[in-house]
C-alpha cells in the first residue's frame, strides 16, 4: 500500500500499487498537457479514499465523461477516472511521497488530442 496526498495533505488516498509500476504515461489532451503530470493506473478495488472526500473538486470538459479530481484547498490533480474506462483510476505519482517523477525514463504518451471516442 501507498500513500497518495496532495500538497496541503487534506487529501489521503491508499492506493494498491507494486513499483516497478507496469505503465508510465503522460496524456497530450488539452488538459494533460498543461498538468505535466506523469500516470499510472489502478483498478477501482485498489483506491481508497481515505479523508478529505470533501475537499476534493472535480473538472469536467468537452464529452464530460472524464472525472479530473484535485484538491480545492491547494488546486494540486490527484487523480482521474479517464472516458475510456471511468471504473479505473489514473493517479498522479508525483502525489506519492516515495516517488521521484524526474528518475523516470521512457515515459509513454497517450494520444489524446486524437481520443476515438472523438471520432465520428
Amino acid at each position: 500500500m501507498k500513500k497518495l496526498t496532495c500538497h496541503c495533505k487534506k487529501v489521503e488516498i491508499e492506493i494498491n500499487v507494486s513499483e516497478p509500476f507496469q505503465k508510465l504515461l503522460r496524456c497530450n489532451c488539452s488538459l494533460c498537457k498543461r498538468k505535466g503530470a506523469i500516470m499510472t493506473m489502478v483498478e477501482s478495488d485498489n483506491f481508497k479514499i481515505i479523508k478529505g472526500q470533501e475537499c476534493l473538486k472535480i473538472y469536467q470538459y468537452h464529452t464530460k465523461v472524464a472525472k479530473h479530481y484535485f484538491c480545492g484547498n491547494c488546486g494540486i490533480y490527484t487523480h482521474h477516472n479517464p472516458r475510456s474506462n471511468p471504473a479505473i483510476f489514473g493517479i498522479n505519482l508525483a502525489c506519492l511521497d516515495d516517488v521521484d517523477t524526474f528518475k523516470f525514463e521512457n515515459v509513454s504518451v497517450n494520444d489524446g488530442q486524437n481520443h476515438p471516442l472523438d471520432k465520428k
